[in-house]
């Protein structure tokens, strides 16, 4: 049966392909009560599971190179011994026969006793082993969520695989930037949280907030995500299939019209200089911001460095990424941004939610002043890497003088450091700062007499200054870029900026959305940093742009308090 789920797009584009579930053990599985007569083929079910997961382990040995780490194969051996132990294998056949449970709850159910078993533990090493036995679960689950029987998906590569999942960490996105899937789906999340920034970084269809879809969507399953509408079809019928294959190819052939505009100048009709920066989040990203012309890196998103690991990296390590994008980057400015952990953004793959509110907690600057080593090595690290290009640091969620302060007499630690190990560096490399919280905004000569330039960080800013969690799908229609709050706190710190002298940038969601570029134009923004993936289509809307046009009707936007009259307004401003 063919039916249609609705989302919010996160990624633009048409991609048809088959269903490739991901589970993760942290997610709440399906929770149902069996029949008594098919509690045998429930627990064959389960059995089969843990057979498939036993055989990916034997393939995973087999492959094991001869000059491989040892620790690889004593990895493959404690989940094999995890995964044989009757803790694993025989207890949830007991739930499954004595409670009826469905073999997905049983599995976890299992596993919570036994990870909070380990987490009272003493001894560190063995507590650790925690995640070891969520890992061989998760191998499990996959196998039981994705083996009903149905076929294996007819792909001939990953780029005909839509990855459907409940939810995805911003560290799950960058694990799969290593691969090439053709679109992901997910039930919750918000169209700026941190997973969706990332998403929409790999160029292809993406939706979340979907609710049910991961529930209702098998392995194997044809699909049809439409990132331009927000819809998710399932077994589309074949006049809607050949309808959207037809879309696709059409929205491709606008794709590759738009490359012809990497050699053209970055200007609007009346003549006026546009740069447009590129947002990455690993030094491979830059290869891609080439291949568009952007002008330089206007945000590295260096917290991404430190995610999906259990250490973090050290000076040498950090040193080598950002010199690369340096290097990579040649005589274009490269802007380092200082370790933004926090929120739904956590080191080792943690959700962040050990604080009372991730967002409003110890995150961002206030993190990296709380714990100066972690600090001061980073800060090093970009310092060294400044010999090597035109790099400049950026600090993230300012809102008090004195955290400018201790975070400048901390680099002036950091160069004494380097001075002392004869370690060369631009001493005068630039600082600036990410004005993300509404009273940064409001305060902004505090920080223009401190800082060397602006980066307006819209995500954020929009997050606090209308008290909406943006990860959250369930107040996700309340994220408003139009809300005059909004707008006024956008054109008060790009206006005072300009009247200061002190540069100011956009690397906010804002930046890349096609629909807003004239009306940050006409507020008196030069400086554009979004996506690569976004770049060439915000290039042709500057291009057709008239400055004097848009400024006039910008300031009838900022006067307008009626919603319906400013999208009215901003309609005709695209026109």
């Amino acid at each position: 049966m063919n039916f249609v789920l609705h989302g919010a797009s996160v990624s633009a584009g048409i991609t048809i392909g088959h269903a490739h579930l991901v589970s993760s053990a942290r997610l709440e599985v399906a929770h149902y009560e069996i029949a008594a007569a098919a509690v045998p083929a429930e627990l064959f079910r389960f059995d089969a599971a843990l057979s498939r997961a036993r055989q990916e382990l034997a393939a995973l040995e087999a492959h094991v190179p001869a000059d491989a780490p040892h620790e690889i194969g004593a990895f493959v051996n404690l989940h094999r011994m995890i995964l044989d132990d009757s803790s694993l294998s025989q207890a949830p056949r007991e739930l499954i026969r004595e409670r009826r449970y469905n073999a997905e709850w049983a599995l976890v159910q299992q596993m919570e006793k036994l990870v909070e078993q380990f987490e009272e533990m003493e001894d560190p090493y063995l507590r650790e082993r925690r995640d070891d036995i969520q890992q061989v679960v998760e191998r499990v689950l996959k196998a039981l969520l994705g083996g009903h029987g149905l076929a294996e998906p007819q792909a001939s590569d990953e780029r005909e695989l839509i990855v459907v999942a409940h939810d995805l960490s911003p560290a799950d996105m960058i694990l799969f930037k290593r691969h090439h899937f053709g679109g992901f789906v997910t039930d919750v999340g918000g169209v700026t949280s941190h997973t969706a920034i990332v998403a929409r970084s790999l160029s292809i269809p993406a939706l979340v907030g979907l609710h049910h879809a991961r529930h209702m969507i098998r392995e194997g399953d044809l699909l049809i995500v439409d990132g331009n509408q927000g819809v998710l079809v399932v077994h589309p019928d074949p006049i809607v299939l050949a309808e959207y294959q037809l879309l696709r190819s059409q929205y491709e052939l606008e794709r590759t019209k738009l490359k012809r505009l990497k050699g053209t100048r970055a200007a609007t009709l009346d003549g006026t200089p546009i740069e447009l920066f590129a947002n990455i989040e690993l030094p491979e990203d830059t290869e891609q911001a080439r291949a568009v012309g952007a002008q330089g890196v206007g945000l590295f998103r260096t917290e991404f460095l430190f995610m999906n690991r259990k250490e973090t990296p050290s000076e040498d390590e950090q040193y080598e990424a950002y010199r690369e994008v340096a290097k990579t980057m040649g005589t274009k400015p490269v802007v380092i941004r200082t370790l933004d952990l926090g929120a739904d953004k956590a080191l080792d793959g943690g959700g962040g939610d050990a604080m009372p509110n991730p967002a409003l907690g110890l995150r961002a600057i206030r993190y990296c002043l709380a714990e100066p080593q972690l600090f001061l090595v980073q800060l090093r690290a970009i310092l060294r890497a400044s010999a090597h290009g035109r790099v400049r640091i950026l600090l993230p969620m300012l809102a008090h003088a004195h955290e400018i302060d201790q975070s400048l007499a901390l680099l002036g630690q950091a160069k004494q450091q380097l001075d002392d190990r004869g370690v060369p560096y631009n001493a005068t490399v630039q600082v600036g700062g990410m004005i993300e919280i509404p009273a940064a905004a409001l305060a902004l000569p505090m920080f223009m007499k401190r800082l060397d330039f602006l980066s307006l960080g819209t995500n954020d800013l929009i997050q606090y200054t209308l008290a909406i969690d943006r990860t959250d799908d369930a107040v996700a229609h309340l994220y408003d870029p139009l809300h005059p709050a909004v707008l006024h706190l956008i054109s008060h710190t790009i206006q005072t900026a300009n009247r200061g002298g002190v540069p100011v940038a956009v690397c906010g969601e804002m930046a890349g959305d096609t629909t807003l570029t004239r009306l940050l134009l006409g507020m008196g923004l030069r400086n554009f940093s979004m996506h690569p993936a976004q770049l060439l289509a915000i290039k042709e809307r500057v291009v057709r742009a008239s400055i004097g046009e848009a400024h006039a009707l910008v300031q009838r936007v900022l006067r307008s308090t009626d919603p319906a009259k400013t999208r009215e307004l901003l309609a005709k401003l695209n026109a």
